[in-house]
């Protein structure tokens, strides 16, 4: 509290220091902008790497992701191969999306990627994508 200058009968004035609520804020604000990256890893796939130019994505889409021990997830989830095309056409239906993103891991068999997206497009997928890693750029040796 401030005391008032003036000789007024009211000898103190009170008035609210903001100052330590910006501070904190200021704090806590950065506290999530570091920490919310963090959050939103998601499954480790070893992706291949392509020389193409990125494909812009109209809205949100389902994203299956398939690893290196042959195991399916849908976002996070683990899902058998045989209930992959009853859940995604679930998935679909409740969130309203068309797109469909696969993240298949390097080392994974062919077979199996192709397996997956027969399943997908057995629940009626037809806006199918693959997703790979920019290639990386060598400098030229001298």
């Amino acid at each position: 509290m401030a005391f008032n200058s003036n000789n007024s009968k009211s000898g103190m004035m009170s008035d609210i220091n903001v100052t330590p609520l910006v501070d904190v804020m200021l704090v806590l604000l950065i506290i999530f902008m570091v920490t919310a990256p963090m959050m939103m890893q998601g499954l480790d796939v070893n992706l291949p790497s392509v020389d193409t130019s990125a494909i812009r994505s109209k809205g949100e889409r389902v994203v299956i992701s398939l690893t290196a021990k042959g195991d399916i997830f849908i976002d996070e989830y683990k899902v058998p191969l045989e209930d992959l095309g009853l859940k995604v056409s679930r998935i679909m239906e409740a969130q309203k999306v068309d797109e469909v993103a696969l993240r298949a891991d390097r080392g994974i068999a062919y077979g199996q990627v192709v397996r997956v997206m027969a399943e997908v497009r057995k629940a009626g997928v037809t806006n199918l994508g693959l997703v790979t890693e920019p290639e990386q750029v060598k400098p030229p040796k001298k």
